[in-house]
């Protein structure tokens, strides 16, 4: 099962990510935490997986990044998502609901 949930994630890990990061700004940490949390624990992301996603959405220009003290005074880099990344989010948003409304299709068919 661990498998199947990787499958997901990696296709949508950005979607996640850019919606996340869409609720205020936030550092990379905190992101995995709120996915986590948000997720009931389906989805655990792996630093090996968030910081290279982190770093592709900030060279694409949907995230915008600083760095800034967290709350325990440590430095740590907060993200906010761009104009450029909240259209992004939105057309991945409706493709996920299209992908999804056709997966549930095929799924209520008389078996």
């Amino acid at each position: 099962m661990a498998d199947d949930k990787a499958a997901i994630l990696k296709g949508t890990l950005d979607m996640l990510i850019l919606k996340i990061v869409a609720l205020g700004p936030i550092h990379g940490y905190a992101i995995s935490q709120r996915i986590q949390q948000i997720s009931n624990r389906h989805f655990q992301l792996q630093q090996g997986s968030l910081y290279p996603a982190l770093h592709r959405l900030e060279n694409r220009g949907w995230l915008a990044a600083h760095w800034r003290a967290t709350g325990t005074g440590r430095e740590a880099k907060f993200y906010k998502l761009t104009a450029k990344g909240r259209r992004r989010l939105e057309a991945e948003v409706e493709s996920w609901e299209r992908t999804a409304e056709a997966v549930a299709l095929i799924l209520r068919t008389a078996e």
